[in-house]
């Protein structure tokens, strides 16, 4: 060593190579005038390239690694995904939730039964899978997050921050499902499923799988004839007259094991009663099971999507085979898409709607959560081919679902001698006590329990995963240098205060909660989002500018193409989402819980929850015009034209087209660097 220098402080270096004490040798990538540092006695060597012959013995206690950065990513800023697979598991795992298996059987049995199947397919290609390409291009493109990419249109910025806020209420009451979920996996863990009988610790006089007598005629005299009631006669030692019996339907031993102990729940949202430990509990293993998945990004949620996308369709596969070997199961086939479907339904404008909606929901467009796991996509990935790949295997799964719900089912309709159209359920009732209920009459019924609630376990989290990724990259997009020290406990800290939020929703008036936020924020407010995002994108940004950028990703294609996306994108789609969202507003009710009516102090926090989300559209609207310069005209045509940081997120893919394009990275303003000196259409 022919010079040799002991630093103290911070110094600034370029690539080059680590010699540990032992002798390793290890190398590190970095930007240029990036890496600060912290010296402590020497303990390392380090040499340094271009600097001829000088090694620097450091006591350098070196920067954490980027975690969520690898020397293989093309963007060493934000990182991307490992694998290919690993970004369409968790597109699939976010598409692909609880609404596939406890909300569309019923629909389908609701709607025509295998009828229902025609129009589904045609709103997935006029409605769905549009919205979807474009939220994944959109991403991909920019290289950013769900309120960030609006630098698209800075007009529309206030559309991105809805997103994200309905995002970020959901995720409080969906852990909350999932919270329930690991309740009721935990319980099956016993030799007898608790709710396969009424127990005396918590069932009352109505808890019964068939109807009981209530009242009924007894003679007490020759004359004398008279209704009484039932225990009333028992306890006299009298008999009923044959024939005067009055029944009343029992509540299933499931069903009140659910409202009693699981739930504990109170009278009403005006009882809030106490916080229910277990639920709280499970609550929180849930959040931290989440928090454990993310806390490197999508470098380890793109590993754990490997189990919790593909172990719910083992489990599917499972139940559709011992379904279909149990009494009964092809009868509750026939009532899902068999020889009961009712093509004649197809003539009802309800079962349209019904089709389009399952179909915007359950792919999860308009959430941001698309826009999010999509930005972390290398530039020239061909997110056409993803986008039929994810969309066709949710719908899939959908229909599959349905098999392994109807055929249980049907049995549990042969051995109560009850028809099918009696026991079907949907959303929780029969997550929680219909299929429950069935799985109990099963040989080996708590194994079944253990497969289905895992199964649940599986498919939340999955959606969770994506939720509270769309929360973790809006924070990066806007604080960058601050997400990349310390992403680990960002993620921790935002899980953290979104379960003390949810604790309300564990407490005895809980499931009131998780209704009234999934009734407001889970409805309309993502339907205003969508159909400003394809008229922000489409009509005002320009659709053919659009499709020019994504031929920068995919390569050029010919016209014909593009004739079926600029149909959709231009006329079909929209028109669909607003005749959704007129639909929706005319058929608007009071929300409720079963027979349970919402107080008025409910029902107006409910608008003010999605008011909250909402309002952010017209407020950031009318702050960039105040912002951009000109006369009032001037000002939103200004912001009706992508900021001058709009562009590929690499300087390498820009090409000609976004050569003048601002570095966004230097900008101060991390959304709209600078209005009034935006680009002007091409």
């Amino acid at each position: 060593m022919r010079k040799q220098k002991q630093s103290q402080g911070h110094i600034s270096i370029a690539n080059g190579r680590f010699l540990s004490a032992g002798g390793e040798q290890r190398s590190w990538t970095l930007d240029p005038g990036l890496g600060s540092w912290l010296v402590h006695p020497c303990a390392a060597i380090y040499t340094v390239p271009h600097i001829t012959d000088t090694i620097f013995c450091l006591n350098a206690e070196v920067a954490p690694e980027n975690l969520h950065v690898n020397e293989n990513d093309e963007n060493q800023e934000r990182g991307n995904w490992s694998k290919k697979s690993d970004y369409l598991l968790s597109m699939v795992g976010y598409a692909v939730g609880l609404g596939n298996v406890w909300r569309f059987p019923y629909l389908t049995y609701n709607n025509g039964g295998g009828a229902f199947l025609i129009p589904y397919v045609i709103m997935l290609a006029l409605a769905g899978l549009p919205l979807f390409f474009l939220e994944c291009s959109m991403g991909q493109f920019s290289s950013l997050g769900p309120v960030s990419v609006w630098r698209i249109l800075p007009l529309f910025q206030g559309v991105g921050i809805t997103m994200v806020l309905i995002s970020l209420f959901v995720t409080i009451y969906y852990n909350v499902i999932i919270a329930y979920s690991l309740y009721y996996l935990f319980a099956s863990f016993q030799r007898e499923l608790p709710w396969s009988k009424c127990s005396i610790s918590w069932a009352d006089g109505n808890c019964s799988r068939s109807p009981f007598v209530t009242h009924c005629n007894v003679s007490i005299s020759i004359n004398e004839i008279f209704q009484a009631n039932k225990s009333w006669v028992d306890a006299n030692n009298l008999t009923c007259i044959n024939g005067s019996e009055v029944y009343q339907t029992g509540q299933l031993p499931s069903e009140q094991y659910w409202n009693k102990v699981a739930l504990q729940r109170s009278s009403g949202l005006d009882e809030t009663g106490v916080i229910v430990w277990y639920l709280a509990l499970c609550l929180l293993l849930a959040w931290l099971i989440v928090g454990a998945a993310l806390f490197k990004g999508i470098k380890s949620s793109g590993k754990v999507v490997y189990f919790t996308a593909l172990f719910p369709y083992v489990v599917l596969l499972i139940l559709v085979i011992r379904g279909a070997t149990l009494e009964g199961a092809a009868k509750g086939i026939s009532y899902y898409i068999g020889a009961q479907s009712n093509f004649a339904k197809l003539k009802d404008a309800e079962v349209w709607k019904d089709a389009a909606t399952q179909i915007f929901y359950s792919l999860s467009v308009a959430w941001g959560g698309l826009v999010a796991l999509s930005s972390y996509n290398k530039f020239n990935n061909n997110c056409y081919s993803d986008a039929i790949v994810v969309c066709v295997t949710n719908c899939l799964t959908s229909v599959f679902a349905g098999f392994a719900i109807f055929s249980i089912l049907g049995h549990m309709a042969h051995i109560s001698g009850k028809e099918v159209t009696q026991v079907v359920k949907s959303g929780f009732d029969l997550a929680f006590i219909a299929y429950p209920e069935a799985l109990a009459q099963l040989p080996g019924g708590p194994f079944w329990s253990v497969l289905f609630f895992f199964m649940l376990l599986t498919l939340g989290l999955d959606s969770q995963f994506a939720s509270i990724e769309t929360i973790t990259t809006t924070i990066q997009d806007l604080f960058p240098k601050v997400m990349k020290k310390m992403r680990a406990p960002i993620t921790l800290g935002c899980c953290l205060v979104l379960f003390f939020l949810g604790l309300i929703c564990v407490t005895q008036a809980g499931i009131y909660w998780v209704n009234l936020i999934d009734h407001f924020c889970a409805g309309w407010g993502i339907l205003i989002a969508a159909i400003l995002e394809i008229i922000g994108v489409v009509w005002i940004y320009g659709g053919n500018r659009f499709i020019d950028d994504i031929e920068m990703m995919i390569g050029a294609k010919r016209w014909i193409f593009w004739l079926w996306w600029r149909t959709c994108w231009f006329v079909i789609t929209p028109i669909l989402l607003m005749s959704i969202l007129i639909w929706s507003v005319i058929q608007f009710r009071r929300p409720k819980y079963g027979q349970i009516p919402y107080p008025n102090w409910g029902v107006a926090l409910g608008w003010c929850m999605i008011t909250f989300c909402i309002i952010w559209i017209p407020v950031m609207a009318i702050i960039n015009i105040i912002q951009a310069k000109g006369n009032i005209f001037q000002r939103i045509a200004t912001c009706c034209r992508p900021a001058a940081n709009w562009g590929p997120y690499l300087e390498k893919h820009r090409g000609e087209r976004y050569e003048n394009m601002s570095d966004s990275k230097k900008e101060t303003n991390h959304e709209i660097s600078n209005i009034s000196d935006s680009r002007k259409p091409e």
